[in-house]
């Protein structure tokens, strides 16, 4: 699978799903065994076509557009939001953990509509008529801090509401479901919130995540409460869209491998059968997907497999497919690029792509108290594709003859992350793989030389000459998140560096890989990297 173009084209939809399922009668779980948080999907109005978004954080271009026409293969057709707001605070610095959380995506009165929360800003909403092409610009809602996981309903009385959790760690406090009426036109709230739910009772601890329905007359809140790890599905329901709302625990580990299960999706196909999408936290390979069959009884809901009939399931690890619905239109080769993004909102400094590479990255001039790369806003980075791969670059290091310590590589970044690549040390470029621990804390990089090589071509530019290095980096990860790295110069016999290490989450996200380039404060130049081509196996 090589890459070669940076953005998704119409015709060449990007497969993000388990590849075993492209087939089979049955699928398996995960059905993306990506990090793709907090996932929503919408029903197209013929109910045929199937959106997703997810959770992007401070990575930009954010909110992943993904397309399924059969609910179990997904493909990823854009990026909703270009920019992280407000952009004066996304740019340059890369918020980890901030920005997009767990988006909202529904279809009302011609238009898809997207909500998030900003924990330290509020709630925005983004729309359009066409998932796959532009989306308008974000309208901050309502402004504030510790809002989060918002759900709109449009109602049949042609009133609107919003519900939303809250987030402890701006609020000071959690664990409640508030409701406000909210304008038809989706873009400002008309009433102060209230609650509708509250966790705070020594059971439904952290109930968060919402998302609001209405069937047959009751208003449905579905929300996950206990945590992101240990955590079940609650139901809740009333006849009045502020309650009291009665409550019933839904879905829960029980005796299945899937901890969680985490906040998700009700959708329904037009065969009649309803679903559910959700995340199963997975530490260092993230939040993954996965579908369970959903079914009615008494009113309530009961999602996955319920084999003692208590009304509340277990999720599933192997179920037919959804019925009556057309196989997803995957291109296994289409191009990877689009599933990059920047670590911050996209500058013109970061680099850009050409006809000669993915993407040219120009270093990034660190600060003068450099400790580690937890402060570099131009990584370009992706999401772990599998639990075990392999990934092959082709790359080129350029430097200025002069600029000492400008450095280019392969990383795998988390709050623990190693470097892989090449530092400028006089006339040569000699190979280094870099640790550290706890970046987010301060820690400390270490460094170890594994190689030192000439460089492949040196020619004049300007006043001082240019220094190239031709060169092929390998990244292996096994099945429990160890890395390795490789290196070779003509691509076919690779020699692995001594040493492994543990891929560890972000925050909040799973751990990525991809490219990385910067340059000491003193530096005369810059420097670039480009990014040739990528195979993944």
């Amino acid at each position: 699978m090589t890459a070669a173009s940076s953005a998704v084209m119409a015709d060449e939809a990007l497969l993000v799903s388990n590849p075993a399922n492209i087939s089979s009668r049955q699928y398996s779980n995960p059905i993306i065994n990506t990090d793709y948080s907090d996932p929503d999907v919408v029903a197209s109005p013929d109910g045929r076509t199937f959106y997703m978004t997810a959770s992007s954080f401070q990575c930009a271009p954010g909110l992943p557009i993904l397309k399924s026409t059969d609910l179990v293969n997904w493909t990823l057709v854009n990026h909703a939001l270009r920019a992280v707001p407000p952009t004066d605070f996304y740019n340059g610095t890369p918020r980890h953990g901030k920005g997009v959380w767990a988006p909202c995506i529904k279809y009302h009165d011609g238009e898809y509509f997207i909500y998030w929360g900003d924990p330290d800003f509020g709630i925005y909403m983004i729309k359009t008529a066409d998932p796959e092409g532009r989306w308008s610009e974000p309208v901050l809602v309502r402004a504030g801090k510790g809002l989060i996981d918002p759900t709109p309903l449009w109602d049949t009385d042609g009133k609107a509401y919003l519900a939303n959790a809250w987030a402890a760690s701006r609020s000071g406090f959690n664990s409640i479901i508030t409701v406000s009426e909210m304008s038809a036109d989706g873009t400002r709230l008309l009433s102060e919130p209230r609650i509708v739910f509250d966790g705070n009772d020594g059971i439904n601890h952290t109930i968060e995540g919402p998302k609001l329905y209405k069937r047959d007359g009751y208003y449905y809140i579905l929300a996950p409460a206990g945590g992101v790890v240990d955590g079940w599905q609650l139901a809740m329901r009333s006849d009045n869209i502020y309650g009291p709302y009665e409550a019933r625990r839904v879905m829960e580990q029980g005796k299945s491998p899937v901890n969680g299960p985490h906040q998700g999706a009700w959708v329904s196909t037009p065969a009649g059968e309803d679903w559910f999408i959700h995340f199963q936290d997975k530490g260092a390979f993230g939040r993954v997907i996965h579908l369970n069959p959903m079914k009615w009884a008494d009113g309530w809901p009961v999602i996955g497999k319920d084999a003692d009939g208590d009304g509340c399931g277990e999720a599933v690890t192997r179920h037919a497919r959804p019925a009556a619905l057309e196989p997803t239109k995957v291109d296994s080769d289409a191009s990877k690029a689009p599933l990059f993004q920047w670590h911050a909102n996209y500058s013109d400094f970061y680099g850009f792509p050409g006809n000669g590479a993915m993407m040219r990255l120009y270093s990034h001039r660190t600060s003068k108290d450099f400790v580690n790369m937890w402060e570099v806003p131009n990584l370009w980075l992706a999401k772990l594709p599998a639990e075990e791969f392999t990934a092959t670059a082709q790359l080129r290091v350029s430097a200025k003859s002069t600029s000492e310590g400008v450095s280019a590589g392969m990383t795998v970044m988390g709050r623990d992350y190693a470097r892989f690549g090449f530092v400028k040390r006089g006339d040569d470029f000699v190979l280094q793989l870099i640790t550290c621990a706890d970046a987010e804390q301060g820690g400390a990089e270490t460094v170890t030389d594994v190689a030192t090589l000439k460089p492949s071509r040196v020619y004049a530019a300007g006043l001082y000459p240019n220094v190239e290095l031709d060169v092929y980096l390998r990244l292996k990860v096994d099945g429990k998140g160890v890395c390795r790295f490789a290196y070779s110069t003509d691509g076919r016999r690779f020699t692995t560096a001594e040493g492994s290490f543990k891929a560890s989450a972000g925050k909040w996200i799973g751990a990525k890989y991809g490219f990385y380039a910067i340059a000491p404060a003193s530096a005369s130049d810059r420097g670039w990297l480009d990014i040739i081509d990528l195979t993944i196996n």
